[in-house]
């Protein structure tokens, strides 16, 4: 079985041509059309009752339907040597959950309620799966793959001290999933760069192939030793250092080259009403909420830091 970087023949999954689906709203109804990848008509979206559309001006719908999102804690080398200072954080992958109506679409507002104040990205790909899976191995796993989508994993780190460490308030907020813009295969997902932008600044970067601990195939493997994977569920694959908080108003991007880039907004909202009424916990500024939603500079490359710093000026002005 092969586990390693890289493979000696490409599972169909990431061979070409490269096809991409993506799931848009007109006129008040939802429709799946496919990028058109070559010719004139290059880069528009055609639906699949024929239309064409101008793919930039389009409004996007989550290109998934899971039953279930779940999510790997850290798969890159370089968060791991952020956050645990080496370069693998545990012998095996850990995972948590985000619920399905945490998901966005592209260019889709994130709701930050006024009473957090910790708003972390977490630029990652998605794997979808394509068909019932269970009790495979990592060789088997790539078969029930479908594609490969950009998401922001965004997280309230305000409610870390919480939940028993399940994260379900941190990373499970309405709006806390933008994916897409499609859902792509035939691409080599492990020669693609992995970049995450606000208000245009890079602040993380990592190359997939070089950084990543376990790929898909092994976390499927993993997964569904116990937990039947079902057609549309989603598997967040973690992210590279540099995750930090933004503020209403800054725009946060995920692109990943061969995949494309998912966007969306922070937006500021009034605080739930029921904590008015000291329902539930209250958001903490603790030293272990600063300790996640702060990282460690001295850990991660000056240029991240620094394109932050810039971006949060963009922000302000």
């Amino acid at each position: 079985m092969n586990f390693e970087f890289p493979f000696a023949e490409l599972p169909a999954v990431v061979r070409g041509p490269r096809v991409e689906r993506r799931r848009v709203l007109v006129g008040g109804s939802a429709f799946w059309g496919t990028i058109v990848e070559e010719g004139a008509r290059a880069g528009r979206l055609r639906l699949d009752d024929g239309r064409l559309l101008d793919a930039d001006a389009a409004t996007y719908l989550p290109p998934v339907s899971p039953s279930k999102i779940i999510a790997v804690h850290i798969s890159y080398s370089s968060r791991s040597i952020e956050t645990r200072d080496r370069p693998r954080p545990t012998a095996t992958p850990t995972y948590f959950t985000k619920p399905p109506t945490a998901l966005n679409g592209h260019r889709g507002q994130i709701l930050k309620p006024a009473d957090c104040r910790y708003l972390n990205y977490e630029g990652e790909y998605a794997v979808v799966i394509g068909r019932t899976c269970r009790n495979v191995t990592p060789d088997e796993a790539w078969d029930f793959i479908e594609g490969f989508c950009p998401a922001l994993d965004m997280g309230l780190q305000d409610f870390r001290d919480t939940d028993q460490g399940s994260m379900l308030r941190v990373k499970g907020a309405d709006t806390l999933l933008p994916i897409g813009p499609g859902l792509v295969r035939g691409v080599n997902l492990f020669e693609q760069t992995l970049r995450t932008r606000v208000n245009g600044l890079v602040v993380q970067e990592a190359h997939i192939g070089e950084e990543t601990i376990w790929g898909p195939h092994y976390v499927i493997a993993d997964l569904a030793r116990h937990i039947t994977l079902l057609a549309g569920d989603v598997i967040l694959m973690g992210t590279p250092c540099h995750s930090r908080s933004v503020d209403a108003g800054d725009v946060v991007e995920c692109e990943i080259s061969g995949l494309g880039c998912v966007s969306g907004t922070v937006v500021a909202i009034e605080a739930p009403r029921a904590s008015a009424l000291g329902v539930g916990h209250v958001p903490t500024d603790s030293p272990e909420v600063r300790r996640v939603a702060l990282g460690f500079d001295e850990r991660v490359p000056q240029w991240l830091q620094d394109n932050l710093r810039r971006a949060k000026s963009r922000g302000s002005t």
